[in-house]
């Protein structure tokens, strides 16, 4: 059986509260949401799951009412691989490059996609250049834009680039606007959203404004254009430029005003109206309409001031196309 001795850190140590009855594993999946059921049997079957100083391995069994300790592991970070995926680049010199990730890849290596990442594709593009800071996961990482998210990133290639651009975006220096197209349109059209994010309290895979604890978010919007009638739009292009960089920022903030990103699983409760339905088939947009289409900021070594700038990519020119008619 595993012990606390081990590697684990000590915030890998969690303690549970089971009534008893039904099966174990399916007990302790739904009582920790952010572990599958799959996951909890794994930890049984490498001991890290107890009761009462006695290892719990067989999650058939039935629960028995008291406290469960399962001993969590820290991720063991992968070493990425390079991959020749082909790269937009908007700017680069030895000390960064500018991205222009399209929608459906994903930063960095994590459980379950280690590879077809944008660091994958770094690797090949850069070879060791890559800042070391970010990790052996994330090399060169300095922010982060949702796997379904296009648009503009940018990546340090030395650790002097990649400390400098951390300073830039923790002192909000960086000038970034994403385009996003809603169900709906915010009120009033042009205004400041502002409310900590944090994780859900009814659902940990997701993130939500909340009360206390989260982080303090901003973000401005603006109403480009609205689409459908005047008095009551179906949908809305909407520029964002964020003053903060908190997960989900912007889909939390917009769907918060009950103007969530069209095409969002996450946060897009409700359907948008049939037209604008029939437009998102159409333009066979099958993730959230929101693109990183600016990021400005001066660059750390030189002090050159970069404006990288990202045109909607197809689905979503497509979607604006369609919702023009409407």
């Amino acid at each position: 059986m595993a012990s606390e001795a081990d590697d684990d850190e000590v915030l890998g140590l969690r303690v549970v509260t089971l009534a008893g009855g039904g099966r174990v594993d399916k007990a302790l999946a739904e009582a920790l949401p952010e572990f599958s059921r799959a996951r909890i049997q794994a930890l049984m079957a490498e001991g890290r799951v107890s009761r009462g100083g006695a290892p719990v391995s067989d999650g058939s069994t039935k629960a028995v009412a008291g406290d469960y300790r399962l001993l969590i592991p820290p991720p063991v970070a992968a070493e990425p691989k390079a991959e020749n995926i082909p790269l937009v680049v908007l700017y680069e010199d030895a000390h960064l490059i500018v991205i222009d990730k399209p929608a459906g890849i994903a930063m960095h290596p994590a459980p379950g996609s280690e590879s077809g990442t944008l660091v994958n594709a770094l690797l090949h593009h850069c070879g060791d250049t890559l800042s070391g800071i970010g990790g052996v996961a994330r090399p060169g990482i300095v922010h982060r834009i949702d796997k379904e998210t296009s648009g503009v990133v940018v990546v340090a290639k030395t650790d002097a680039a990649h400390q400098g651009l951390s300073t830039l975006f923790a002192a909000h220096d960086i000038d970034r606007v994403y385009v996003a197209f809603t169900r709906g349109a915010p009120s009033p059209i042009k205004g400041t959203i502002e409310g900590a994010i944090g994780r859900s309290p009814n659902d940990r895979k997701k993130m939500a404004m909340v009360k206390s604890g989260g982080r303090h978010a901003v973000t401005h919007y603006t109403v480009v254009s609205t689409f459908g009638p005047v008095q009551r739009p179906l949908a809305a292009r909407v520029a964002c430029r964020l003053e903060t960089g908190r997960t989900h920022q912007i889909r939390v903030h917009l769907a918060s005003k009950g103007t969530p990103c069209l095409g969002d699983p996450v946060y897009g409760s409700g359907s948008p109206a049939g037209p604008v339905k029939a437009a998102l088939e159409a333009a066979q947009l099958s993730r959230q309409a929101l693109h990183a289409a600016v990021l400005g900021f001066v660059h750390p070594i030189n002090g050159e001031t970069i404006r990288c700038e990202s045109p909607l990519p197809p689905d979503m020119a497509r979607l604006e196309q369609l919702l023009s008619a409407l």
